[in-house]
């Protein structure tokens, strides 16, 4: 769930509505996402996880630069899941760019808008609100 290169710090799974702050983790080194009340805990996203900054997106180029992009609207990925050993956590503009996690300016606030629809997910949401008898879920696929 979060990229190979934040094993080593505490984690925990992104809830959707809640605020997270990009962040250096000094036990692994790299930038990733946490609350801003427990800034040693990695906040894990799943691909396709919708999220909103406060401002334009900024990150670290060559030369110890930053550069912004022009939306503060991104999709969680994954860019080359099967190459070991390098980051994968990454996010995916309107535009088509993506940018690495690893490389966000660290202190930017970002809001988790929502989660990708999962099994686990979808079977809890129809544990937990029980329709009115009659009427059909628009989850339940005619079942």
């Amino acid at each position: 769930m979060c990229d190979y290169s934040l094993h080593a710090v505490a984690s925990r799974p992104a809830k959707v509505g809640e605020t997270l702050v990009s962040t250096r983790f000094i036990t692994g080194g790299t930038v990733g996402f946490a609350s801003p009340t427990e800034l040693g805990v990695a906040v894990c996203l799943q691909p396709g996880t919708e999220l909103a900054f406060e401002t334009n997106v900024k990150y670290r180029a060559a030369w110890f630069r930053s550069h912004t992009v022009s939306f503060n609207v991104a999709k969680f990925c994954k860019l080359a899941p099967k190459d070991a050993f390098q980051h994968h956590d990454a996010l995916a503009f309107p535009d088509g760019s993506t940018v690495l996690v690893n490389t966000l300016v660290r202190g930017q606030r970002v809001q988790v808008l929502q989660m990708p629809v999962t099994e686990s997910r979808l079977r809890i949401a129809k544990e937990q609100s029980p329709l009115p008898q009659g009427e059909k879920s628009i989850i339940d696929h005619g079942n």
